[in-house]
């Protein structure tokens, strides 16, 4: 790919004043959200406010010398993304200039006012059509298919704003993305680009109700607070709960065929960490790098504040772009607070009327359109796909009832909380358990019930309950003490333990812990359950809680999760026996 630079537009309008990221122009011909060039290095900028003659700017990139009477140019289109073969395994800066491809030719500070398109125009790519003359195709169809990595085809659409018609000629073999593939008898040749405004949501025919969960392998969300495909969920939580670490542990495990890993104002090291960790990750459902299926988009906090707010849109849009193939999404951005605060400044810099905390007053509209773009669809093409939205969110000090982490809990419908306390007792994931809640989990049930046991949600009910009581008990216990409470809320303390130790934490780092399959999920909680029946049998048979606490087998509870998963059955059956036959022996 060959670095390109501003395109040729005329010098519509000039400088007026520079305030950061914000400029305004005078005498510029201009439309709401077109994408402009600013001064003598043709600076990208988006049109955010036009009074009069006033022209207002959002510019991208950073502003230091730019004065005033310096050229601005328009574009007259708005912000937009390329869309085609090449985006995966790709790393795109927050409006899609690939990263990697810059720093081939400028090192790694970029250069200012360098633009790059978002897929290699000049890379071809072998093209195997699915269609044939005298076909009529509409929009959205699939006409053919390109293999873009070792994991993913990419199906080659008909653009939505096609009027469609029919193939009069269809070509196949290795093209360039621009390259005309298929022709329509109403003259319009069907290439592999696409371009698309990132604030406009790609139509579809249909939002549906999800009903398929998306796996994570992780046990407390699986288990308690489980997010369906096409469904929203919130992480909000204190520097270094573990946002950042539960947000990678998704896009690892989670069952979604494309991954969109979106970066957003976070800090350099971690961004750095993403990049170096996941080409060397294996896919553990295809055996190939993990990168084959995922697009990353880094925005770290060192880049220009402005950029912060076109990269959820920049993410989101791409999503759009595999759903509409017919392929579920996982979207991972971290963290919408930042995403925030540069809405913040940009509106301060503007002279709005601030809002709480000095958040616009437009907050919750502009976290409602991004949250709103996922959702199961069934596509123009007739196909279904779907985009799950995991947000993370950056409260300051970890005060949950902050403008941005309180408007974000109306919109999604999974709410993991995560809790400083856990992290300094190093219980991780730190989700809190009290705090959290998903409001999928009815809807979810049935698949439950047909994919890994019939009695599923009555076991994860029973933990659900064994877990509010030990809250209940835990207060108590503060003010009299653990002896003063009878044998039976003892005993259950002793049970919420092993659920909390054994079952809620799991270990990131550990080969085996760090992905636990929804059966082996179940098959812990009923081993969990077992001593629980069994020791309550054995108290009610006047066997001392001390002693049912004390026996040799409860402690192996907490290694089911680091066995591996293929003898995880035979090691539970047995822990079952040794629990049985050692409370036996003290009726």
């Amino acid at each position: 790919m060959s670095q390109t630079t501003t395109p040729d537009t005329e010098s519509d309008g000039v400088i007026e004043s520079v305030s950061g990221p914000v400029v305004t122009a005078v005498d510029l011909d201009a439309r709401m959200n077109d994408v402009v060039y600013v001064g003598d290095e043709g600076l990208m900028g988006e049109v955010i406010e036009i009074e009069g003659n006033l022209t207002t700017i959002q510019v991208y990139e950073e502003t230091s010398d730019v004065a005033p009477g310096e050229p601005v140019a328009n574009t007259g289109e708005p912000l937009s993304v390329d869309l085609g073969p090449g985006m995966l395994d790709s790393i795109y800066d927050g409006v899609q200039r690939p990263l990697d491809v810059l720093e081939e030719e400028m090192g790694a500070f970029l250069d200012r006012g360098v633009d790059a398109p978002g897929i290699d125009l000049e890379r071809t790519w072998e093209f195997t059509p699915e269609v044939s003359e005298g076909d009529e195709v509409a929009a959205g169809d699939v006409v053919g298919t390109v293999p873009e990595t070792e994991s993913i085809e990419h199906r080659v659409l008909v653009p939505p704003y096609s009027e469609g018609g029919e193939v009069v000629a269809v070509e196949s073999g290795n093209f360039t993305v621009d390259e005309p593939i298929v022709e329509l008898d109403t003259g319009e040749e069907i290439t592999m680009h696409q371009e698309w405004p990132v604030r406009e949501a790609r139509p579809t025919v249909e939002k549906e109700t999800p009903t398929t969960p998306l796996v994570s392998g992780q046990r407390i969300l699986d288990g308690l607070f489980p997010i369906a495909k096409g469904g929203t969920a919130a992480i909000p939580g204190p520097f270094g709960s573990g946002k950042t670490v539960t947000q990678h542990q998704l896009a690892k495990w989670a069952d979604a065929d494309i991954v969109v890993y979106v970066g957003c104002g976070e800090r350099g090291n971690e961004m750095t960490e993403v990049i170096e960790d996941f080409p060397e990750l294996e896919d553990p459902k295809t055996g190939k790098p993990l990168m084959a299926r995922t697009s990353l988009i880094a925005n770290t906090s060192n880049m220009p504040v402005a950029a912060r707010e076109s990269c959820v849109y920049t993410g989101i849009t791409i999503a759009e772009y595999y759903r509409d193939m017919g392929y579920d999404v996982a979207l991972m951005a971290d963290s919408t607070s930042r995403w925030a605060e540069a809405m913040r400044e940009i509106s301060s810099r503007l002279e709005e009327m601030p809002g709480e905390e000095g958040y616009p007053a437009y907050l919750a509209a502009r976290l409602s359109q991004f949250y709103e773009r996922a959702g199961k669809f069934e596509n123009i093409n007739g196909t279904e796909g779907s985009i799950s939205v995991i947000g993370a969110v950056s409260p300051p000090g970890g005060d949950f009832s902050e403008p941005v982490t309180q408007n974000t809990l109306r919109i999604v419908k999974c709410f993991w909380a995560l809790d400083a306390d856990l992290a300094e007792r190093r219980h991780f994931p730190a989700i809190n358990w009290n705090e959290s809640y998903s409001l999928y989990r009815d809807q979810l049930d049935p698949w439950w019930r047909e994919n890994v046991a019939e009695e599923y949600p009555e076991i994860r009910q029973w933990a659900i309950d064994t877990l509010d009581e030990e809250a209940e008990l835990r207060e108590i216990v503060q003010l009299v003490g653990k002896d003063a409470l009878p044998d039976d809320q003892q005993l259950t303390l002793e049970i919420a333990r092993y659920l909390r130790e054994g079952w809620l934490q799991q270990n990131a780092l550990h080969d085996v812990d760090t992905y636990c399959p929804p059966e082996k999920t179940y098959l812990m909680l009923t081993a969990i359950k077992h001593f629980n029946d069994e020791a309550f049998r054995a108290l009610q048979a006047g066997v001392p809680v001390e002693e049912i606490a004390d026996i040799d087998a409860a402690p192996r509870l907490n290694r089911i999760g680091t066995t591996p998963d293929d003898e995880a059955e035979a090691f539970v059956d047995d822990i079952a026996e040794e629990i049985t036959a050692q409370l036996e022996e003290k009726f």
